[in-house]
């Protein structure tokens, strides 16, 4: 069994490493990859094209204004005079921020009323629309805080002594900085191992089926699981060594930190190949050519990812859909990736992830290899 065994793991090898375009698209693409969505994926937003209508013109106006020019959150571009021509410019997509400062500003504040800042955002794209308006919340209460103080201070500096206040000291834990590149680096890794061995897998055994050798592999003396397990192991050693580098370019490229333990990572890594084994040996067992093995397969990676907790809380998706996520192991390889990287837990913690990414597996393999027989059969 181990001869017959080692032979189909090295012809698994060869056919894998004699093509060049091959090669590449085991460590070119996922290298890639990573640093696309390590620098494309992200919450945060800079440099808005924002204009300003300030029909005041007054000292105050001014103050507030150039709080928001030496932000890097936003860019004035231009100062308006009338306001036809800020909304123009938002319907136009030349400004996604409006501010508008009416007249009388400074005169409202002088005399200790509420003076409103009118604020236009073009919510086309609801998540820079909500960022952007929690940045204006933040300068815009900023402003209003120093001023009153300083009109205090004017008029009766010995209130300041007794005046309470509430100071907010936020403490952010596992991500200081709160840099949103730290949380999607981690489940970069797991998408892109996802997309790798999935299709691998099942293009491998369609190919073999395509082209006519897998009935001459048949009626040799190798039995299926030996065929199954010689087709499997060379996308999973290939599959753990794309992590590997996929993870030292998060870590030393993008300094993520890993907090964690690398033996709890790897039994993580290795369940969760094993998943997508089993889902790409299911995959070629439903398909007779490589395109239909990649349509099904885009059919299945899509929705892994989207209902996964990569760039969207499972939390904020309706309560039947957070039902279909617990079918999917990518779910608890990225709780588990997370967790080893950025809180350093251990296997006490991951246990449960740890044991649905093995009972998903086990049923996945079992499945495939079922169907395997069957469609020999």
């Amino acid at each position: 069994m181990l001869g017959r065994l080692k032979q189909m793991i090295i012809k698994e090898f060869i056919q894998v490493f004699r093509d060049k375009r091959t090669r590449f698209i085991l460590v070119g693409p996922p290298i890639i990859q990573m640093l696309v969505f390590g620098y494309a994926a992200t919450y945060e937003i800079h440099h808005v094209p924002t204009v300003v209508l300030d029909l005041d013109h007054s000292q105050e106006s001014r103050e507030l204004v150039s709080r928001f020019t030496s932000s890097p959150y936003f860019d004035a571009q231009r100062q308006l005079t009338d306001s036809r021509e800020l909304g123009d410019l938002i319907d136009q997509g030349k400004a996604t921020v409006g501010l508008e400062i009416h007249a009388g500003f400074a005169q409202q504040l002088r005399s200790g009323q509420t003076a409103p800042l009118q604020v236009i955002v073009d919510a086309t794209n609801s998540n820079t629309a909500l960022i952007a308006s929690g940045y204006i919340s933040q300068i815009a209460l900023g402003f209003a805080r120093d001023y009153q103080r300083d009109h205090i201070y004017r008029i009766a500096p010995q209130l300041l002594e007794v005046m309470p206040s509430v100071t907010l000291e936020p403490r952010p834990w596992y991500n200081p900085g709160m840099s949103s590149r730290w949380f999607f680096v981690p489940g970069v890794i797991g998408s892109l191992t996802l997309v790798l061995v999935i299709t691998l897998t099942a293009f491998a055994v369609v190919r073999e089926r395509e082209i006519g050798t897998l009935e001459q592999i048949m009626v040799t003396p190798i039995r299926p699981a030996e065929f199954i397990l010689g087709k499997t192991l060379p996308f999973f050693l290939i599959g753990l060594f794309d992590v590997m580098l996929i993870a030292a370019v998060g870590a030393f490229w993008f300094q993520v930190p890993f907090r964690g333990h690398i033996p709890v990572l790897l039994t993580g890594v290795v369940l969760f190949l094993l998943c997508m084994l089993g889902v790409g040996l299911l995959i070629s067992t439903v398909s007779s050519t490589q395109q239909q093995a990649m349509v099904t397969a885009f059919f299945y990676i899509m929705p892994a990812i989207t209902f996964s907790g990569f760039g969207f809380p499972i939390s904020t998706m309706p309560q039947w859909m957070q039902y279909i996520t617990y079918a999917l192991p990518l779910r608890y390889f990225l709780i588990v990736l997370r967790g080893t990287y950025l809180k350093g837990v251990g296997m006490d913690i991951l246990w449960p992830q740890m044991a649905a990414m093995a009972g998903l597996g086990l049923a996945l393999i079992t499945a495939a290899i079922l169907r395997f027989h069957k469609a020999l059969d």
